[in-house]
């Protein structure tokens, strides 16, 4: 019997975009909120006027932010236990910084999304890390505003 492999949303593709985001933010913690907000914003930035996205625009994607919690926080862990992340605890909660093996260990992988995910990543980086919590949730209500009006089934008066 085989055994299938997922790939997509698994730990290791969330872990390693978190990972991208981590070494491209370096020195910077980030929280876990910021990497999801990032992630999403990576993988979707035609959204917020940036380069084209890599992950297609589905309606509903704004519930990613909800499922992609808990996949982020495996794949966090699993960068933690091979030495790649270091989580730190503060008064405000858990932060996640790169480690110095992040690096060496992103430039031995070759894929040409990878590459892809780098590019975006500093995109976002350059963009949205000055940015408060605040800001950056503002953004991403108006898109989120948008898609649910742009994916709303309008409503027809009924005809007795």
């Amino acid at each position: 019997m085989t055994r299938q492999v997922q790939t997509f949303n698994s730990p290791i593709e969330t872990g390693v975009r978190a990972l991208i985001l981590l070494a491209e933010s370096y020195p910077a913690h980030l929280d876990l909120q910021r990497i999801l907000e990032f992630d999403y914003i990576m993988v979707h930035t035609g959204d917020v006027d940036g380069p084209p996205s890599i992950h297609p625009a589905l309606p509903l994607r704004s519930g990613e932010l909800l499922v992609r919690r808990r996949l982020v926080d495996r794949g966090l862990m699993l960068m933690i236990s091979r030495g790649l992340v270091s989580r730190h605890a503060t008064a405000s909660g858990f932060t996640y910084q790169a480690e110095d093996d992040a690096g060496p260990f992103l430039d031995s992988l070759t894929a040409e999304y990878l590459d892809e995910l780098k590019d975006r990543a500093s995109w976002v980086v350059d963009r949205f890390s000055d940015m408060s919590d605040y800001d950056i949730r503002a953004i991403l209500t108006r898109v989120f505003d948008q898609w649910s009006r742009e994916f709303q089934v309008p409503e027809h008066p009924r005809l007795f």
